[in-house]
């Protein structure tokens, strides 16, 4: 027996401004220069590193981050530091 799912129009206008958000982020990197945190999605994008590296620098300690439900969040400053070689 297969279970039905029934999305509301709620659950597809919140998914548009959510696919919205993300396209502008993608087409206008400079917006993500004014946030003090940033997702693993653009984290990966600004370092030009894959999933697997940001999932290491993670788990050794280099950077540091933030969990919020199912999200990670990583404060620019600290990815800022560790460009510039300050953190561990």
């Amino acid at each position: 027996m297969t279970a039905i799912e029934v999305i509301t129009k709620e659950d597809l206008k919140e998914f548009k401004n959510e696919l919205i958000g993300e396209i502008r982020s993608i087409l206008n990197p400079e917006q993500n220069l004014g946030k003090k945190w940033l997702k693993s999605q653009e984290v990966r994008k600004l370092l030009g590193i894959s999933a697997g590296t940001l999932q290491n620098l993670r788990i050794n300690g280099t950077l540091r981050y933030t969990r919020v439900g199912s999200i990670l969040y990583y404060k620019v400053e600290d990815i800022n530091l560790l460009l510039e070689g300050g953190l561990k």
